[in-house]
C-alpha cells in the first residue's frame, strides 16, 4: 500500500507544482484556450482540498484510500480524461450559478461583521492600553513622591544627629553640645570649686 508520504508527494508535485507552472506559462503566452483550461482546474483543485481535509481523517483507514487519491489527480490533470474540465462543467459551474446570489450575500455580511469585530476590538485594546499607561504612569509619580521624600526626611534626620553629636570636654569627658543649659551649669559649679580651692602648689 502506498504510504501517506508518498500519496503527499505525488499531490504536491503533479496536483500543485505542475499546474502551477502550466498556469504560469498560459498567463505569459496569454493563451486564452489555456487560461480557462486552469482556472477550471484551480476551482476544482480547491473543493478537492477541502474535502481532502476531512477524508484523510475519516477514510484514511480505507485500503487504497490514498491509491485512490493520487488516481483521482492524476485524473483531474490528464489531457485525455479532462476530469477537472468535466467536473467542473457538470456540477462545479452548476451548483455557484445556482447559489451564487445566496454565496455573495454571506460572504458581504462576513466582511461586514469581521470589520465591526476588529474594529471593536481595536478600540477596547487601545482603551485598556490607555488604562494601563494612565495607571503605570500614576503609580510611577506615587513612588517617585515617596522617594523624594524619604530623601528629604534622611537629609533632615543626618543634619539633625551631627547637631546632637557629643563633644569632649576639657577634662576629657564627653558633653552635650556647647550653649546647652546643662553644660553652662557644670561649668559654673566646676568654676566656682576651682576658685575655692585656691590655686594648686
Amino acid at each position: 500500500m502506498v504510504s501517506w508520504i508518498i500519496s503527499r508527494l505525488v499531490v504536491l508535485i503533479f496536483g500543485t507544482l505542475y499546474p502551477a507552472y502550466s498556469s504560469y506559462k498560459a498567463v505569459k503566452t496569454k493563451n486564452v484556450k489555456e487560461y480557462v483550461k486552469w482556472m477550471m482546474y484551480w476551482i476544482v483543485f480547491a473543493f478537492f482540498t477541502t474535502a481532502e481535509t476531512l477524508t484523510d481523517i475519516v477514510l484514511s483507514w480505507f485500503p487504497f484510500y490514498f491509491e485512490l487519491k493520487i488516481a483521482f489527480v492524476i485524473w483531474l490533470l490528464s489531457p485525455y480524461t479532462k476530469g477537472s474540465s468535466v467536473l467542473y462543467r457538470k456540477f462545479v459551474h452548476p451548483t455557484l450559478s445556482n447559489k451564487e446570489k445566496e454565496i455573495d450575500e454571506y460572504i458581504t455580511q462576513a466582511r461586514d461583521k469581521s470589520y465591526e469585530t476588529m474594529m471593536r476590538v481595536g478600540k477596547r485594546g487601545l482603551n485598556l492600553a490607555a488604562n494601563a499607561a494612565v495607571t503605570a504612569a500614576a503609580k510611577g509619580q506615587g513612588v517617585l513622591s515617596e522617594k523624594l521624600r524619604s530623601f528629604s526626611m534622611q537629609d533632615l534626620t543626618l543634619i539633625r544627629d551631627e547637631d546632637a553629636l557629643p563633644l569632649q570636654r576639657p577634662d576629657g569627658r564627653l558633653r552635650p553640645s556647647p550653649g546647652s543649659l546643662l553644660d553652662t551649669i557644670e561649668d559654673l559649679g566646676t568654676g566656682r570649686a576651682l576658685s575655692l580651692r585656691g590655686p594648686s602648689p
